[in-house]
């Protein structure tokens, strides 16, 4: 009985193409999507942060050769000076004091998207002068 249950599922079309277009999005436009989805109906992603939502084009093998032009400067860690790094990451960030405190306390928080790499580093060398670990992806 349980074979025939799974044979029969169908999806709609629309469900089809909502899919596919979630799938198919970048990181940017997801974190839009969710940030979206929790300000106008409440809705926040279960915890992992949407990562089903991230995982990316299957063509990896000739993207990995060409040099990454655009990185996102993600915090990792505020350190020993937690309120330090929130008065940088209010700065970098233009948000208020208490979603940056909110940000520096759910490590890991994305600072910055797609920015040059130069930015990217002095973002980096702010964050870190004021006792917090970045990453660059």
């Amino acid at each position: 009985m349980s074979d025939e249950a799974t044979a029969v599922v169908e999806f709609s079309a629309e469900a089809k193409e909502l899919g596919d277009k979630i799938a198919n999005m970048t990181l940017k436009q997801a974190k839009e999507l969710s940030d979206y989805l929790k300000d106008e109906h409440g809705i926040e992603p279960a915890a992992g942060g949407g990562a089903v939502m991230m995982a990316g084009p299957a063509e990896g093998g000739a993207a990995a050769e060409v040099e990454q032009t655009e990185f996102d400067v993600v915090l990792t860690s505020f350190g020993e000076k937690k309120l330090n790094v929130v008065k940088v990451v209010k700065n970098i960030t233009g948000a208020s004091l208490m979603d940056a405190k909110k940000m520096v306390e759910g490590c890991p928080a994305t600072l910055k998207e797609a920015v040059s790499k130069e930015d990217a580093e002095k973002v980096k060398a702010e964050v870190e002068e004021a006792g917090g670990s970045v990453e660059l992806k």
